[in-house]
């Protein structure tokens, strides 16, 4: 898989927290990786599976990042795909050093227009563009 994809299969990973609990984390992990629609190779799905624990980690730091930047918004009131689109964004431009922010939020701003609404695309990319 390439980048754009592995992203794109990490963000539904984290689609999936705002509907199940912490606990059933791992199950929904194990059936992540179960579809019959997508082919994981063992790298792929061990980079996804490192990259998704590494921002479950940062969660509530992001939350709270986002919260300060997103005038007039709070992570509660966002839409689901929304805040799984900037969470992962989010860490990308604050943590991963091998990806440029600039990438991080074209990323974002097509993964919102993709999975999102009309308006999901320009949301992301203002409240991104207040971290860079």
């Amino acid at each position: 898989m390439g980048r754009r994809e592995l992203r794109e299969q990490i963000f539904l990973l984290l689609f999936r927290v705002e509907f199940n609990s912490p606990e059933d984390m791992p199950e929904q992990i194990r059936m992540f990786f179960e579809d019959d629609e997508t082919y994981f190779s063992e790298k792929d799905e061990t980079y996804i599976t490192e990259k998704y624990g590494k921002i479950i980690e940062k969660k509530s730091e992001l939350d709270s990042l986002l919260d300060e930047k997103a005038e007039g918004w709070d992570v509660g009131r966002m839409g689901k795909i929304e805040l799984a689109v900037l969470r992962l964004a989010l860490y990308e431009i604050k943590y991963d050093e091998d990806v440029p922010a600039s990438v991080a939020i074209n990323e974002a701003v097509e993964l919102a227009k993709k999975f999102g609404q009309d308006n999901s695309g320009s949301f992301v990319n203002a409240i991104l563009a207040k971290f860079v």
